[in-house]
């Protein structure tokens, strides 16, 4: 299986990319996730998952392993598919999704294209204990009672910071005053990161 790939970007669009590894093109589907955290440098590294069924081999491309691994527990749910999958991480990134099915909100399942209440239900039900420990293996936050805090955690992940030393950072920051906004919260941690 090929787990991963480490080559020369060649071409590159928001579903896409094709991959120069020694001579060998390989189409990879992404997610806008994954695109949004791509640079424009020609050398890229993927984490990848190989689906293989009777008429189509098809490669699925990740910025980070934690996407990969929530990639492949929503592909395990009965009615998500690997399209459908790639479209949650379209929508929602692999933190926002961890934290919905922790704190069993449905109703942000359900605002992804194609995702009805009963297959939101069914990723909550069947992902709650699953997501735990991936979760906390990447040092996300698994409490929700500091919106300001996840907010921010958010916008700095997005921004290609790691998890865990955003974590500290946010942690200190809000030691000091607990009430700070979000805008502060990120700015300050700007400084310190």
């Amino acid at each position: 299986m090929i787990t991963q790939l480490r080559g020369r970007l060649v071409e590159k669009s928001p579903t896409s990319v094709v991959i120069d590894c020694q001579g060998v093109g390989y189409l990879v589907n992404i997610s806008l996730f994954t695109f949004g955290q791509l640079s424009d440098d020609e050398n890229i590294q993927l984490f990848t998952h190989l689906q293989v069924r009777e008429d189509a081999q098809t490669l699925y491309g990740f910025s980070t392993d934690l996407e990969r691994q929530v990639f492949r527990l929503l592909i395990g749910i009965s009615g998500i598919g690997a399209n459908t999958a790639r479209t949650m991480l379209s929508s929602l990134s692999p933190i926002e999704i961890g934290q919905a099915i922790q704190a069993e909100q449905v109703d942000i399942i359900q605002s992804v294209k194609g995702i009805g209440a009963k297959t939101a239900q069914r990723v909550v039900i069947e992902l709650r204990d699953k997501i735990q420990g991936i979760v906390a293996d990447a040092g996300i936050p698994t409490s929700i009672n500091n919106t300001n805090k996840e907010e921010a955690l958010s916008a700095l992940v997005v921004l290609g910071y790691q998890t865990k030393a955003c974590v500290k950072v946010l942690d200190e920051l809000i030691g000091v005053d607990s009430d700070m906004s979000v805008e502060r919260l990120i700015r300050n941690a700007l400084n310190k990161l």
